[in-house]
């Protein structure tokens, strides 16, 4: 009986060894890691857009925190996917340590993001994504759920019965489909709610500006608009505004550029659904880090979103929300 309790007693002893043993090794392994600096090439749609300004101040922030060193790159318009596809093959000619990248073709981008895992070189996608498991890390907002809210407030707006529009931004971008897709769903289960117009502006402010003045000017029974980016919102909005129908058109925008506030605290924009672009870099950076460190990441991860009106923008949660503070 004693023999048997030594031995256990020594089991326990090699058991606790070899645990302590093992968090030692991890624990020196992540440090001689964050040691090592990193290149990360950090691929978006367009690099003339405060939306995507909002996503490098968060990545840059995370890249000073993790050790990285930082390439932030787009096409010069958000449509030019074989630009962004001569970016990506760039960036994989380079070598580089991850590559976070804001996808303008769900379907376009698979076989590139192929290489890179042949390459070992891990990918994280943000805001919009890829058709391909071998993306090491999606972060993204729900933008099904957000789109269905957009839609679900505008019927509360304009009511049961209705004549409605969407602007959206973009064909083969998913965040877009996805945005739609919840629209749609929405509408769906309101019978007497008419979609009667739908166009896609490529998230240029001038183009959401024609097509919302051409609608508003052949469809007089036009009730709201659901724009799906900022860049569409603020189109929207400016028609809107300069055919004085800021009453009349009720207009439920995404994003929450200076612009769009201003609009909101007018009247002319009725509420927006607001993401958190600052937050999307910051994890984009964060997780492609630990990634190129050989570090487990998260396979998903959803960022919140809120819904802003006049009744709540000055709330303190909401203004740290909208207006990010770097560290």
């Amino acid at each position: 009986m004693k023999n048997k309790i030594i031995l256990i007693f020594i089991l326990i002893s090699i058991i606790i060894s070899a645990a302590f043993y093992g968090f030692h090794i991890y624990k020196n392994k992540g440090e001689s890691s964050i040691d090592r600096r990193v290149n990360i090439d950090f691929i978006v749609k367009i690099n003339t857009d405060q939306y995507w300004n909002s996503v490098y101040l968060g990545a840059h922030e995370a890249s000073k925190e993790f050790n990285v060193n930082m390439t932030f790159i787009a096409p010069s318009v958000e449509y030019d996917v074989s630009k962004q596809e001569e970016l990506f093959l760039n960036s994989l000619e380079k070598n580089v340590d991850a590559i976070v990248l804001a996808a303008s073709d769900y379907e376009g981008m698979k076989n590139l993001v192929q290489k890179a895992y042949e390459k070992k070189i891990p990918v994280i996608t943000v805001d919009s994504g890829v058709n391909s498991d071998k993306v090491a890390s999606k972060i993204s907002t729900d933008n099904f759920k957000a789109g269905s809210i957009a839609a679900e407030k505008l019927i509360d707006a304009v009511g049961e019965r209705g004549n409605i529009a969407i602007i959206n931004f973009d064909k083969k971008s998913e965040s877009a489909y996805k945005r739609e897709s919840g629209v749609i769903n929405v509408l769906k289960q309101h019978p007497e709610i008419n979609l009667i117009s739908k166009k896609y502006c490529y998230s240029n402010e001038k183009t959401a500006y024609n097509l919302t003045k051409d609608m508003l000017l052949n469809y007089d029974k036009l009730d709201g608009i659901i724009t799906l980016n900022n860049s569409a919102s603020l189109g929207a909005a400016q028609a809107i505004e300069e055919l004085g129908l800021g009453e009349k058109i009720k207009l439920i925008a995404f994003d929450n550029t200076p612009l769009e506030i201003q609009y909101l605290e007018k009247g002319i924009i009725d509420l927006i659904v607001v993401q958190n672009p600052f937050k999307m870099g910051y994890l984009g950076i964060k997780n492609a880090a630990m990634a190129a460190r050989g570090i487990d990441v998260d396979k998903e991860l959803n960022i919140e979103t809120r819904i802003i009106d006049k009744n709540n923008i000055y709330t303190k949660e909401n203004q740290k929300f909208i207006f990010p503070i770097t560290r």
